[in-house]
């Protein structure tokens, strides 16, 4: 054995007790610290020929790198829709490193199983019934590319077409129907082989993101043949929501498969005031849903359900001596792209373990309190307008006069050390856009952000209110 890992080696104990300590120091600090530094990315150097070991890499991570890193884990960091890491979910985390399970197969160690009961906790907390399995995947822009996977393969069941055998070609031409799709829709269809220019826009209420149900009616009955709708519960910019029930009501006079992109809004199911939001999402075919956005879990963590998994066996079946079959229950192996994988589902089994039902309720419905807060002093601070109504945990604004993507994106850069906002742009005006999901986002950071924009913002112009022009 080389010397320098024989010497970790003999010294885990020691050595990772110096790496707790210096995590707990930089966790102490999380919430004073710069949400995105000002510090530079350090010049690449070389790969050392001898190494100095885990102490000697982690000083110099702390020296090099950890100065440049965003406090992403923090309170103030509002951007992409991200959560942080609960203390359980981290605890899972260190745990998932330390056991390295590839928990993809029934013929390794109970890990599989683990998955399946978190998925289940998950299915439960979300109002979603027995009729939807569902398997870990990294984000939601492969939840959405799975979903849509088992989708295309659907489509050729229509058409006496096996997919996954005779490939995309075999389809023909494929109509996917939405409202203001996510950007990892178009992304997906292009990684399928179905391509962007398959995704139809279907018309959104006036003043809304949410598809008019009966534009989406008329496509419908304009398609040849069946297609696929991808239905939003919860948009990036304004956490607006289809009608998940109109939606799948029109499965009774049209063939389609429904896909619901739930990537944060499935949590709206927690809060009593808002679980009305997500009604009819258990009708809908495949669901997307990411776990390191509200769950506060760590990168990367997402699942996807479906009602079909014999068709997303029929898809990512892999076929090799030394791996259990797909037919049955399939493992894990078989049902999405990786033939390997961490077991990313520990350290969302110790969140829901630790935490519960109530525990993850608080967490989204302090979100919500919060968004409604800071969208409330942005309707009243002179040079900021609301865009649209707080309608979940994301706060869509701009400025009230010449609102210039060049403009925001000074407003959102003078305010880095304070808060992070991610630009956007909605209804044609550019625009920013806080999203409220970290655990650890409290009161008393509100005034903060406040106090971090009213600083930025020119002076001189007046309130606005949402849906002023």
């Amino acid at each position: 054995m080389h010397p320098q890992l024989a010497h970790d080696r003999d010294r885990l104990g020691s050595l990772l007790e110096s790496v707790r300590l210096h995590a707990a120091r930089i966790l102490d600090e999380l919430d004073e610290r710069a949400v995105l530094p000002s510090a530079p990315p350090p010049e690449a150097g070389p790969l050392p020929d001898r190494g100095p070991g885990l102490a000697g890499a982690l000083e110099a991570f702390a020296e090099r790198w950890e100065p440049a890193l965003s406090a992403s884990a923090g309170p103030r960091y509002l951007g992409f829709v991200t959560g942080g890491a609960t203390p359980a979910a981290l605890a899972g985390d260190w745990l998932t490193a330390l056991w390295d399970q590839n928990s993809v197969t029934s013929l390794d160690g109970a890990g599989q199983e683990l998955e399946r009961q978190t998925v289940g906790w998950l299915r439960e907390l979300l109002g979603l019934g027995q009729g939807h399995s569902g398997a870990f995947v990294s984000g939601a822009t492969l939840s959405n590319t799975v979903g849509l996977a088992v989708a295309r393969e659907w489509l050729g069941e229509q058409k006496g077409v096996e997919v996954a055998e005779a490939g995309a070609a075999a389809l023909g031409p494929v109509r996917v129907l939405s409202a203001g799709a996510h950007s990892s829709i178009p992304k997906a269809l292009a990684t399928l082989g179905l391509g962007r220019g398959c995704l139809v826009p279907v018309a959104a209420l006036p003043g809304r993101e949410a598809v008019d149900p009966a534009a989406l009616e008329r496509e419908l009955a304009a398609a040849d043949g069946p297609c696929v709708v991808v239905a939003n519960a919860g948009t990036v910019n304004t956490g607006d929501f289809d009608d998940l029930r109109a939606v799948a009501a029109l499965k009774r006079r049209y063939r389609f498969w429904l896909h619901a992109d739930a990537a944060f809004g499935a949590f709206a199911a927690l809060s009593a005031g808002h679980a009305a939001l997500v009604e009819g999402l258990d009708t809908a075919d495949s669901v997307c849903v990411d776990l390191h956005k509200w769950l506060n879990v760590p990168y990367d963590s997402a699942v996807q359900f479906t009602r079909r998994p014999d068709l997303q066996a029929r898809v990512f079946r892999n076929s090799a001596a030394y791996l259990s079959s797909a037919a049955g229950t399939p493992d894990l192996v078989h049902l999405t792209p990786d033939n390997s994988r961490r077991l990313r589902a520990l350290a969302a089994w110790f969140t829901l373990a630790a935490y519960g039902r109530e525990g993850h309720r608080e967490i989204v419905e302090r979100c919500m309190g919060l968004a409604r807060a800071l969208g409330e002093t942005v309707e009243a601070m002179p040079g900021l307008r609301l865009l649209a109504p707080v309608r979940l945990n994301v706060v869509c604004f701009t400025l009230t006069e010449d609102p210039t993507p060049e403009r925001l994106a000074a407003l959102a850069d003078a305010c880095r050390q304070e808060v992070f906002m991610t630009p956007t742009v909605y209804a044609g005006t550019p625009a920013l856009r806080a999203a409220f999901s970290n655990w650890r986002t409290a009161d008393a950071d509100v005034p903060r952000i406040a106090a971090a924009l009213r600083a930025a913002t020119p002076a001189g112009a007046q309130p606005g209110r949402a849906g002023q022009t």
